[in-house]
């Protein structure tokens, strides 16, 4: 079978795997011959630019049985596909020079165990980078039961790397992926990477910084409550200085064992990145977030709004003697709009919304819970109900 052909195949079905994102297909071309279809998917940068990376496995196949996957070692009806270094490197490079992609996102069935088929991530890697040349964006998948050497290795050659936690802790875990070890073989190697960032100069990376890490969650799969989630999502933000935890709402999958569980509310996960960006750009606690009885975020508003409403809604900020911690408590400043009225301010009072609205910020959020020069801005009272879509957008996310 032609590399294009098996990229295609080793493509599909990922969406579970790493975070969504809005894909096509491109068609690549060698010595005038068009070859088959290749999957390449969008993502965003944080600056907003959009990129397009090759998101494929080294395998399809898998010895492990997680009860959610796709890729399960017990699901008969899939075809499997292998690919082996040199062929990924040579493939994905090809993409590459063509400007079909900007990068890779490259992961992996299990086979032989997680440090046998780390070693065959790196090793494209390594052919990529010290032998093809490739300067592009590379994104490495750590595999359950890496080693430490492995880890690090991976962050000299890779722009980020992510380990998959999958649930919150390990009694969720077990019901998820039975056969993993939430603490040794996921969470380690996240806190191994953070060890090296902190302790070891990152002169020997390819571009002389260490790589990022991030990670992603089934969110619905095992029942947990997003107190769970968003619990240990602060620790990895500010423990492990991680720089996205992602999220998946929980879709079964035919021929595994929870392909009877009820799909999840896609506003949960909507949700839950709104509460992921207030920890980790917002300065928010988790304590302050507006958990339910029953330990979720409501689904009807965003978290801030509704702390806001709970807080901010008889006590509101003064915009121009505000703190930049202080602005970012409010709906609809973020923290570009939230400079720039500090910079603002410094030449002129701010006394309207549509001051606000000049300098970038959602002044229909903002209004009620804040004041313009000591009071309260005009037509407040039609602005205390905001319309919610009526389906959520799935997020865009860098790779």
């Amino acid at each position: 079978m032609d590399t294009f052909a098996k990229l295609n195949l080793a493509s599909q079905d990922m969406g579970i795997e790493i975070e969504s994102t809005r894909e096509q297909e491109c068609k690549p071309v060698v010595n005038g011959q068009s070859l088959p279809r290749i999957p390449i998917s969008q993502v965003a940068l944080p600056g907003g630019r959009k990129m397009n990376v090759l998101k494929t496995m080294l395998t399809t196949a898998c010895e492990r049985n997680c009860n959610y996957c796709p890729f399960r070692a017990g699901r008969s009806k899939m075809q499997r596909i292998t690919i082996k270094p040199d062929e990924m490197a040579k493939g994905s490079f090809q993409a590459y020079r063509q400007r079909l992609v900007e990068g890779l996102f490259l992961s992996s069935g299990i086979i032989k165990g997680g440090v046998t088929t780390q070693d065959k991530l790196i090793d494209t890697a390594e052919i990529l980078r010290n032998k093809l040349g490739f300067r592009g964006y590379l994104h490495l998948k750590i595999m359950p039961g890496s080693e430490k050497d492995q880890v690090r290795r991976a962050m000299q050659l890779a722009d980020r790397i992510s380990v998959n936690l999958e649930a919150a802790n390990a009694q969720r875990l077990a019901t998820l992926a039975p056969m993993k070890k939430f603490a040794d073989e996921l969470l380690a190697p996240l806190k191994w990477a953070q060890e090296i960032r902190t302790n070891e100069a990152p002169g020997s990376t390819w571009n002389g910084r260490w790589a990022s890490t991030v990670t992603q969650f089934v969110v619905g799969g095992a029942d947990e409550t997003d107190v769970e989630l968003v619990s240990t999502s602060e620790y990895l933000y500010h423990e492990l200085k991680l720089k996205r935890t992602y999220y998946s709402a929980f879709s079964p999958i035919i021929d595994t064992p929870l392909e009877n569980h009820r799909p999840e509310n896609p506003w949960r996960e909507h949700r839950l990145y709104q509460a992921s960006f207030l920890l980790r750009d917002y300065g928010f606690a988790m304590e302050e977030l507006p958990f339910n009885q029953s330990g979720n975020l409501p689904l009807n508003k965003d978290p801030k709004t509704a702390w806001a409403e709970q807080t901010l809604l008889h006590k509101p900020i003064e915009v121009n003697t505000a703190s930049r911690e202080q602005l970012l408590l409010v709906p609809g400043i973020g923290p570009k709009s939230a400079m720039s009225i500090l910079l603002a301010r410094r030449q002129r009072k701010l006394r309207t919304l549509d001051d606000l609205r000049a300098l970038g910020i959602v002044a229909q959020r903002a209004a009620p819970y804040v004041l313009l020069d000591g009071k309260l801005p005009v037509y407040q009272m039609r602005l205390l109900q905001p319309v919610e879509p009526p389906e959520p957008l799935r997020p865009r996310f860098p790779g």
